[in-house]
């Protein structure tokens, strides 16, 4: 591999690592699925590869992706039959922008981070690490944790209810 590939390599790298997570959380929000945001997601990342345009700070990255990811799930709609409301659109941008502009979002994450370290008995974090990050069904984490389904429904409820209150008294502060 020459220098310039190895080099053109890294630097993709370092695009995915720095922007994935949020072009996936993007996609989220406009409405997407889990499995629909993961495909977009990824598509987004091979029209940045492609495009020839290279020198744009992280800002105008963010934003490029962003236009990418949302044109690709506009194209996803149609395809599937749905004409979505370009207004609509415009203003959940407005709204994602002004939500992530000043950091908020970080600082969100940050705490998320600390309250799931302090705010969570162990096996609550273990059935969120495996509904979150493994993509265990109820019925798998049911199994493990010795639980019923219902009973990792009404667990995770109730997690998500104590972390978004953590959440947000760490923000407010």
């Amino acid at each position: 591999m020459t220098t310039a590939m190895t080099e053109q390599s890294d630097e993709l790298a370092f695009l995915v690592r720095e922007h994935q997570a949020t072009v996936w959380r993007y996609l989220r929000f406009l409405g997407c699925e889990a499995n629909e945001a993961d495909d977009l997601t990824q598509e987004t990342f091979v029209v940045l590869f492609q495009s020839a345009e290279a020198d744009r700070t992280s800002t105008q990255t963010a934003a490029f992706l962003r236009g990418i990811a949302r044109n690709r799930l506009l194209m996803l709609r149609r395809r599937q039959g749905h004409e979505p409301s370009t207004v609509e659109w415009d203003l959940a941008e407005q709204v994602w922008t002004q939500a992530t502009a000043d950091g908020h979002w970080q600082d969100s994450l940050d705490a998320l981070a600390d309250c799931l370290e302090t705010a969570v008995q162990p096996r609550v974090r273990r059935a969120i690490d495996m509904h979150y990050t493994d993509r265990a069904s109820r019925e798998e984490i049911a199994r493990e944790l010795e639980l019923s389904p219902e009973g990792v429904k009404t667990m995770l409820r109730r997690a998500r209810s104590a972390l978004r209150e953590c959440v947000e008294r760490k923000v407010e502060r």
